[in-house]
């Protein structure tokens, strides 16, 4: 079985070294050959033992040789990662992917063309790094009905967060911190903005909920708003401060998902709260198993190169069955998701404000948190900061519209909301 890589970085080396030492692994894996490898430059140092001339720049010969039978796609970014994958479509290969970017944003185009074309894409990778999470939703899991999948799914903010609380630093000191030690891109925008998250939970609400998602719909937020005062205050309150990605069938409409990502108080006793550092982990509740939790390295070379060369052995042991549209490695649904508008969000909310040192000042948040249909689990005043009382709010479940108008209206000159987060 010939296999085309394209891109030979971190990831890419991982899965090489794997297909070239397959003692001890799946016996399968010996009988696949690496015959092509896409790379940017012909000069650079290689950490693997591959004759030279299977190494080319010209990637779109790669996708069109007739002697490929898999495409495994590791280069990253939307172009030239999406036409070099429609190009192997096209050209009957079946696709191994770790993209998550493409994927999400243009899943819809490269699942119709791959149907099609009667060939696979896998991406087992995209989520969780080497945590098994996309498999199990579209196989183990496939006979329960996912009511909802909670994620940690982005080792950077993760680490962050985890450092703010447990160092007591600011967001800027430990986002230097994790860039330094490699944890962080030296743009660190697709992590800390949540884009990455979103790309992520796109995938999962996905294959989860049985139909395609319009990544445009899905709420983000990042983290770079939490500052340490709201983790410890958290804390006090018996949270701790992650940035979840959540995808939920909507209880209030039929048919329609909540699909967000943001920061959000976690209660200290829930699976998700002890998930620390730069791992990952993926929550899954269903009807009847319950809960289960997909915990692991969700980053890394040899972690992700785990999941790449999963996907090959499946596409392999399918084609060696002579199966045709394995219904369980195909994606089968072709309608979209109705996603929940923001405004009707349910969910519960932290807020913090600062506000003037006055008699009825409380007794103003509650009328107005009244008066917008809001209801409220504990007001407490925290201490002072400048002369001003800080004031934490913690709500019930409340739809965020009218959250939002209950705290545009509270807004006046001697009360300012200094922070909100969503809660678990």
């Amino acid at each position: 079985m010939k296999v085309g890589l394209l891109g030979l970085g971190t990831v890419g080396t991982g899965t090489a070294e794997i297909l070239l030492s397959p003692s001890g692994r799946n016996p399968l894996l010996k009988e696949i050959e690496i015959a092509r490898i896409g790379v940017r430059s012909l000069s650079k140092p290689r950490e693997v033992a591959l004759p030279s001339d299977r190494f080319t720049t010209d990637l779109e010969s790669i996708v069109t040789d007739p002697n490929l039978e898999i495409i495994v796609e590791l280069i990253g970014g939307i172009e030239p990662a999406r036409s070099l994958i429609l190009q192997a479509i096209k050209a009957g290969k079946h696709i191994v992917t770790a993209n998550k970017a493409v994927m999400a944003r243009h899943g819809d185009e490269i699942y119709t063309a791959a149907n099609e074309a009667g060939v696979y894409v896998l991406l087992e990778a995209a989520v969780g790094g080497g945590i098994p999470i996309i498999q199990p939703l579209k196989q183990s899991l496939g006979v329960n009905k996912i009511e909802r999948v909670t994620g940690i799914i982005n080792g950077t903010t993760n680490y962050i967060l985890t450092q703010m609380q447990h160092e007591g630093s600011d967001f800027a000191e430990v986002l230097a911190e994790a860039q330094q030690l490699g944890y962080a891109e030296a743009d660190p925008t697709a992590d800390v903005e949540g884009y990455d998250a979103t790309d992520k939970i796109s995938i999962l609400a996905s294959l989860a909920f049985g139909g395609r998602i319009h990544y445009d719909d899905i709420q983000r937020e990042g983290i770079r708003q939490v500052n340490v005062t709201d983790i410890n205050y958290a804390r006090q309150l018996g949270f701790v401060v992650k940035l979840l990605a959540i995808a939920q069938r909507d209880e209030h409409t039929h048919g329609s998902l909540q699909v967000r990502v943001g920061p959000t108080l976690v209660p200290e006793d829930h699976p998700l709260a002890s998930v620390n550092g730069v791992n990952n982990a993926i929550l899954v509740e269903a009807d009847p198993l319950g809960q289960v939790m997909f915990y692991g390295p969700g980053a890394g070379k040899g972690a992700t190169a785990s999941a790449v060369v999963s996907d090959i052995l499946q596409i392999i042991s399918v084609l060696q069955s002579n199966a045709q549209n394995h219904p369980l490695l195909t994606c089968s649904h072709q309608n979209y998701c109705t996603i929940t508008p923001i405004e009707e969000l349910e969910t519960r909310f932290y807020a913090r404000f600062l506000c003037g040192d006055r008699p009825g000042v409380i007794g103003h948040l509650g009328t107005c948190f009244a008066h917008a249909k809001v209801s409220l689990e504990s007001v407490v005043q925290i201490g002072f900061q400048d002369n001003l009382a800080e004031v934490v709010v913690v709500t019930h479940d409340v739809q965020e519209g009218n959250f939002r108008q209950a705290v545009e209206s509270i807004n006046q000159e001697d009360i300012n909301v200094t922070s909100i987060l969503r809660v678990l």
